[in-house]
C-alpha cells in the first residue's frame, strides 16, 4: 500500500488527468442508460400475474392501458377526442362506446354492463392502449401528449399515467436533491474539517466517482426510477466517510511530519484498514439486495456497491491529488472546526460505561416491538401527490365507475360458452365485483355475433386465449383485494388450469407477497456477510458478533420509531433499510474499533485505549454521521414522492442513530469484552511487526 500511496502522492497530475479523461465515456454512459419507472416490472418472470402481463402484450396488445375521463362532454366532442388521441404516436388503440354500438342508440337501451363501463351519471369513460409497455419512452410520450388534449374536468388514469406522472416529478426534484445534499453536506465539512478549501476539493473528488458509476451503468440497460434518485445522495453519504477518516487522519499526521507528501502518504496507508474494511462491509450490505426475489433489489445493489467501490477508488487518487496540487490554499485558508474531540465526554462514557449500556438495553425493548409491528403499504400511487392528474384520474374511476382495480383473467379460448358464463356469473356474486366484461357475456346477451366488429373481437380473443376483464371495488394491495383474488383464482382455475390472472392487484399481491420473503433473505444475507468480513478484517470471531449487534439495534430503534409515530411506511422500506444502514454505517464502528485495538497495541488498558479511541476518532464519527444525515435529510423534506420521503427520512435517521449508539453503547461493549477479544482474536493485542515484549516497552 505504501508504494501505492507514494505513486498518487508523486504523479498527482498524472492522477487528475486520468479522471477528467474518464469523465467523457460516464456523460456518454450516462446518456445511454434507461430508467424504469415501473417497479412491477421487477416482479420475477415465472409469477403467473407477469406471464399474463405478456400475453396481454403480446396478443391482445392492452398490456399498457390508460382510462381517459370526461365529463358533462357531447358525443361529438368525445369523438373529436377520441380522433385527436389515436393520431398521437405510441397509441394502439382508442375504444369508446362507438366501437360496440351506434351513438344512435339511447343509453338507457344498452346493456347494464356496457352501460356501467362506458358511463357515468354526468360522464363517459375512452380507454386506450399503447403499442409500447407501461413505462416504455413512448409510452411516456404518448401520455404526455393525451394530456395536453384534454379540457376541464378531464383526467387519464391507470398505471402508464401514474408512470409518466413519476417520471415527471422525480425528473424535476432529483436536481434539488443533488443541490440541497451538496449545500449540506458542504456546512458539515466546513464545520469538521480544518481547511476552507478541503470541503470543494472532497465533493470534487466524490463528484467523479458518482459521474464514473452513473456512466458504467449502462451495462445494465436501465435503471429504477428510486436508485436514479437515491444513488447520488447515497453515493455521496456513504463515501464521504471514507474522505472524512482520510482528512482527519491527514491533519492528524501534518503535526507529526513536516513533509506534507509524507503525511499524507502517512495517512492513506494508516487508513487503509478502516476505509477497506468499511468499503467491503458496505459494498456486502448492498450486494445482500441482490437476494430478493423482486429484481429491484439487484438494481439498486449492483449501482449502489459499485458505487462506494468507485468512491473508494476515488478516496485513495482523485482526493489525495487533489490536496496535493491544491496544498498552499489548503494550508494558508484554514478556520478553527466547531465538530469537537469529546475529551470530557470521552471520559464520561468510560467512567459510566456500565450504566450506558442498562440504560441503552432497557430503552431498546419498546424499539424491538414497534419494530416488528409498524405498519406497510404496497400500493404504489399512495406515494404519489393527490394533485397529480395521474391520481385524480384514477381517483374518479373509483368514485365515478366503480373501477378501483382492474383484473384481466385469461382463459382457453375454446372454453364453452356455456363454462365461461357460469363462470361469470360466480364472480359477479362476489362482494364488491362491479363488473365481469367477457366476448361471449355480449353474445349471450343479445348481441349477434356478425354485429361486433373484428376490432372488438381482438380484444377479447387472440393467440388462442379469450379475454375477460373484471372490476374491482376494492384497493389493490389490501387484505380484501386479496383474499377476494383468492376466490376469483378457484372459480377460475376449476374451469381451466392453465388460466392466468394478472393486472395491477395481482401483480401488487404477488408483491406483497414476494416482500415478505425478501425482508427475511436480504437482512440475514446483509448480516452473515458483513459479519465475515469484519471477521477477515480484524481476524476474530468475536468482533464481528459485537459490531454487527450494535448496528442491528441502531436499526431496531430506527425502525420501531415509526410504529409510535403512526407513520405507514413503503413496503420497500422494511427490506432495504436495515441493509443499507448496516452497511452504511458499521464503518463508523469499524473506525473506533480499529483505532481501539492500536491503543491496545500500543500499551494502554482496554478503559484508557478507549478513551484515546474516542478522542481521536469522534470527530470523525461526528462529521461522517452528519454527512450521511446532510446528503440524505434533503430529499426527505423536498421530495412529492412519499416513497422517497419514506426512505432517506429512515435512512438520514439511521445514520444519527448509529452514530450516537457507536459512540456511547459500542465502547462499553469493547471494554467489557476486551479479554474475550484478547482470546477469540489473531494477533489482537500485537501486529505482526510487534512483540510482547515491545508492546509492555510501550505500556513502560
Amino acid at each position: 500500500m505504501k508504494h501505492f500511496a507514494r505513486f498518487v502522492v508523486k504523479k498527482k497530475w498524472l492522477v487528475v488527468i486520468i479522471a477528467a479523461v474518464l469523465v467523457i465515456p460516464a456523460i456518454l454512459g450516462i446518456i445511454s442508460t434507461r430508467v424504469n419507472y415501473d417497479i412491477l416490472t421487477y416482479l420475477p418472470a415465472n409469477l403467473e400475474s407477469v406471464l399474463g402481463e405478456k400475453y396481454l402484450d403480446k396478443d391482445f396488445h392492452i398490456a399498457s392501458t390508460a382510462m381517459v375521463t370526461v365529463k358533462n362532454m357531447k358525443n361529438s366532442d368525445v369523438l373529436k377526442l377520441k380522433s385527436d388521441i389515436s393520431k398521437i404516436s405510441g397509441v394502439q388503440n382508442v375504444y369508446w362506446i362507438d366501437n360496440l354500438v351506434d351513438l344512435s342508440v339511447p343509453k338507457d337501451m344498452l346493456p347494464k354492463d356496457l352501460r356501467d363501463t362506458f358511463y357515468s351519471k354526468d360522464g363517459t369513460l375512452i380507454l386506450v392502449t399503447f403499442s409500447d409497455s407501461t413505462s416504455s419512452e413512448s409510452t411516456m410520450n404518448a401520455v404526455s401528449q393525451i394530456k395536453l388534449q384534454l379540457q376541464k374536468d378531464c383526467f387519464i388514469g391507470g398505471l402508464s399515467a401514474v408512470a409518466e406522472d413519476t417520471k415527471a416529478l422525480a425528473d424535476s426534484e432529483v436536481p434539488i436533491y443533488v443541490l440541497a445534499a451538496v449545500v449540506l453536506v458542504l456546512i458539515v465539512l466546513y464545520l469538521g474539517v480544518e481547511s476552507t478549501i478541503v470541503p470543494v476539493l472532497v465533493l470534487a473528488g466524490i463528484g467523479f466517482a458518482i459521474l464514473y458509476n452513473f456512466g458504467t451503468n449502462i451495462f445494465m440497460g436501465q435503471i429504477s426510477y428510486i436508485t436514479q434518485s437515491l444513488a447520488t445522495v447515497l453515493q455521496l453519504g456513504v463515501t464521504m466517510d471514507f474522505s472524512i477518516f482520510l482528512i482527519h487522519r491527514y491533519e492528524e499526521e501534518r503535526l507529526k511530519q513536516e513533509d506534507k507528501d509524507e503525511a499524507m502518504i502517512t495517512a492513506l496507508v494508516k487508513t487503509f484498514t478502516s476505509i477497506s474494511a468499511s468499503a467491503l462491509t458496505a459494498i456486502a450490505g448492498f450486494l445482500a439486495l441482490c437476494t430478493m426475489s423482486l429484481t429491484l433489489g439487484s438494481d439498486i445493489g449492483i449501482v449502489m456497491a459499485k458505487g462506494v467501490f468507485l468512491g473508494v477508488i476515488s478516496t485513495f487518487t482523485i482526493l489525495p491529488a487533489f490536496i496535493m496540487i491544491f496544498n498552499k490554499p489548503v494550508e494558508k485558508y484554514k478556520h478553527r472546526t466547531f465538530i469537537p474531540r469529546l475529551k470530557k465526554t470521552a471520559r464520561f462514557i468510560v467512567r459510566h460505561h456500565i450504566p450506558i449500556l442498562i440504560i441503552f438495553l432497557v430503552l431498546l425493548i419498546p424499539f424491538i416491538y414497534g419494530s416488528t409491528h409498524a405498519e406497510k403499504y404496497y400500493n404504489l400511487i399512495q406515494s404519489l401527490p393527490d394533485n397529480l392528474t395521474s391520481v385524480q384520474g384514477t381517483n374518479r374511476l373509483k368514485s365515478d365507475y366503480n373501477m378501483t382495480a382492474t383484473d384481466f383473467i385469461l382463459v382457453d379460448e375454446k372454453l364453452p360458452n356455456s363454462q365461461v358464463s357460469q363462470m361469470s356469473d360466480k364472480i359477479k356474486a362476489l362482494d364488491s365485483i362491479s363488473l365481469v366484461a367477457a366476448y361471449k357475456d355480449y353474445i349471450g346477451g343479445g348481441i349477434p355475433d356478425d354485429f361486433l366488429p373484428d376490432s372488438i373481437k381482438n380484444i377479447f380473443e387472440s393467440g388462442g386465449r379469450q379475454l375477460i376483464l373484471v372490476n374491482s371495488a376494492y384497493e389493490p394491495a389490501t387484505d380484501e383485494q386479496n383474499n377476494q383474488l383468492d376466490k376469483i383464482s378457484a372459480i377460475v382455475k376449476a374451469y381451466d388450469s392453465s388460466a392466468l390472472i394478472t393486472g395491477e392487484a395481482p401483480l401488487t399481491k404477488d408483491l406483497v407477497t414476494i416482500a415478505d420473503k425478501d425482508f427475511t433473505n436480504v437482512n440475514i444475507a446483509s448480516v452473515i456477510a458483513v459479519f465475515i468480513i469484519i471477521a477477515l478484517v480484524f481476524g476474530s470471531v468475536s468482533v464481528p458478533v459485537v459490531l454487527v449487534i450494535v448496528i442491528e439495534a441502531a436499526v431496531t430503534i430506527n425502525m420501531g420509531i415509526p410504529y409510535y409515530s403512526g407513520t405507514v411506511l413503503p413496503f420497500i422500506a422494511s427490506i432495504v433499510i436495515g441493509t443499507i444502514q448496516l452497511g452504511s454505517t458499521i464503518n463508523y464502528a469499524i473506525l473506533l474499533t480499529n483505532r481501539f485495538r492500536e491503543e491496545r497495541r500500543n500499551g494502554h488498558p482496554a478503559k484508557d485505549a478507549m478513551q484515546i479511541a474516542i478522542e481521536t476518532c469522534s470527530r470523525s464519527i461526528f462529521s461522517s454521521g452528519l454527512a450521511f444525515f446532510a446528503a440524505t435529510i434533503g430529499v426527505s423534506m423536498i421530495s412529492g414522492i412519499k416513497l422517497l420521503q419514506s426512505l432517506c427520512l429512515l435512512i438520514s435517521r439511521g445514520a444519527l442513530i448509529s452514530m450516537f449508539t457507536i459512540l456511547f453503547v459500542l465502547p462499553a461493549l469493547l471494554i467489557i469484552f476486551s479479554k474475550v477479544f484478547e482470546k477469540t482474536s489473531f494477533h489482537w493485542l500485537k501486529s505482526a511487526n510487534k512483540s510482547k515484549k515491545e508492546i509492555k516497552e510501550c505500556a513502560l
